[in-house]
């Protein structure tokens, strides 16, 4: 080395930029994945300790909320894009390593943020949370995924359609291959049927509040939120949208419990049970499954209305203090329990209409709990289905010759919806029911492509709605 060269100084350490909205993002993903949180709980007092902060404004929430939810949702097709960018299996590059890499991704392929801003902030993102060597992998696997744009890159990772289907499905909308299977026996049909259903999957549903009856109206709510920020509901007459941006626990209503936050397909089940014909007595209401409430809330209220009573069990302590919160205020009785319902403590034959809203796999509710597709396993389908059984077993045993259960569950798989109720009314593994198909179509009136009934399935992609089943079955003797 000649002394020109020895004399000259070293190039000076530039500390990396810290990125509030990326490193929450990032602090958001590693909840998700270390302590298996859903990022709905997670992300809330995250970008509230924010504001508090001062480090935020609305856009940045914004922001960070679509890096989140994006980054979980495309999870899969990230993952195959990455495989293809690196020498080694994607198991043996460490998690927070993977989670930089698919918020970069999702900045990339699923965004409009510029090429050079997307590339940069996660190398700055990098450097701040994983150090400057890893940062080095980041920057070089970012700018291979930089070279093409997404639909060039699904064509090279996804198997051809004709190949393997459900493989390509797979990995162009982001769902595990057993999920996709799942679905399209459900949905039955070609694939313009599959692929819009995966792809609502994908979309960030829309903010639903429902206007409990008896403390607000529909059109009450909407008066006071104005045109500009809510919409009427699709289906029920108590939903009210709420349009981009829209904040709800920001709005009086639901701070105060006369109204809540409620998927509209949530409430078409409750109200169809409520709607549902009867002869003799209807006083006595039973939600067997209430948590975490918002059932309970507006059946609490539509029993009000007639001047009946609803009993709201609910067997996890923690979820039975929810459904308190949600039902203090009603204008009628009720009251709400902490009990198991395969092991109920009511008597037999006293109620007259009866609500089981099982435990399941959350398949129908995936454009919420995007992380859930990647944590379900096929297995867990044999880990409900007992349970499952029972509670309607139960619930049929608590309601009234005459009256009306609805078995309900936020999941479209056939092994979860039709085959329990076909199972418990045949007898397959317990006696027999002595009950009846009530046909729940006419009892949504309105809502378009029902199937054939007489249960109901609604779909994110053609009503708008979680994936909610319905059935509903009269005690005949």
């Amino acid at each position: 080395m000649n002394e020109q060269a020895r004399r000259r100084p070293s190039k000076s350490y530039r500390r990396p930029k810290k990125d509030p909205v990326r490193i929450l993002a990032f602090e958001a993903l590693r909840a998700v994945d270390e302590r298996a949180a859903y990022a709905n709980l997670v992300l809330p007092p995250l970008l509230k300790k924010a504001r508090e902060a001062g480090d935020f404004d609305t856009r940045d929430a914004a922001l960070a909320t679509e890096l989140v939810y994006g980054t979980l949702r495309r999870q899969g097709t990230y993952d195959a894009i990455i495989s293809a960018c690196i020498d080694r299996p994607l198991r043996q590059v460490d998690p927070p390593v993977l989670d930089v890499l698919a918020l970069g991704a999702h900045q990339l392929l699923g965004t409009r943020i510029p090429t050079h801003a997307a590339v940069s902030a996660s190398v700055e993102l990098a450097r701040v949370v994983l150090g400057d060597g890893r940062a080095k992998f980041v920057n070089a696997v970012l700018r291979k995924i930089s070279k093409d744009d997404l639909d060039a890159w699904l064509e090279r990772v996804a198997p051809p359609y004709d190949e393997d289907a459900e493989d390509h499905l797979a990995v162009v909308h982001s769902h595990p291959r057993w999920i996709v299977s799942a679905l399209w026996d459900a949905l039955g049909g070609g694939r313009a049927g599959i692929e819009d259903l995966l792809e609502a999957d994908n979309e960030r549903p829309e903010v639903t509040l429902v206007a409990r009856p008896g403390r607000v109206s529909a059109d009450e709510l909407l008066d006071t939120l104005g045109e500009e920020s809510a919409l009427p509901g699709r289906w029920s007459p108590y939903a009210v949208r709420l349009t981009e941006g829209g904040e709800p626990g920001a709005i009086d209503a639901v701070r105060d419990g006369r109204a809540g936050v409620q998927d509209e397909g949530s409430q078409l089940v409750a109200v169809a049970l409520a709607n549902a014909p009867l002869e003799g007595t209807d006083t006595r209401w039973l939600d067997g499954c209430a948590g975490p409430g918002g059932k309970a809330a507006l059946l609490a209220a539509l029993a009000a209305e007639r001047g009946a009573w609803l009993l709201a069990s609910e067997k996890q302590p923690h979820r039975a203090r929810l459904v308190e919160r949600a039902l203090a205020g009603n204008p009628g009785p009720y009251q709400v329990i902490t009990a198991d319902g395969t092991r109920p403590p009511w008597r037999t034959g006293v109620f007259d209409r009866v609500l089981v809203d099982v435990p399941c796999t959350g398949l129908g509710a995936l454009r919420r709990r995007p992380e859930a597709r990647w944590r379900r396993r096929p297995e867990d389908l044999e880990g409900f289905a007992p349970l499952q059984r029972a509670l309607l077993r139960e619930a049929l045993k608590a309601v009234r010759v005459g009256g009306v259960v609805g078995y309900a569950t936020c999941s479209p798989h056939l092994a979860e919806t039709r085959a329990v109720v076909e199972d418990v009314l045949k007898g397959r593994g317990g006696s027999a029911a002595e009950a009846e198909w009530v046909d729940a179509r006419p009892l949504m009136p309105g809502v378009a492509a029902l199937g054939d009934g007489p249960d109901v399935q609604l779909w994110p992609h053609v009503h708008g709605t979680d994936a909610m089943y319905l059935a509903l079955l009269r005690r005949t003797a």
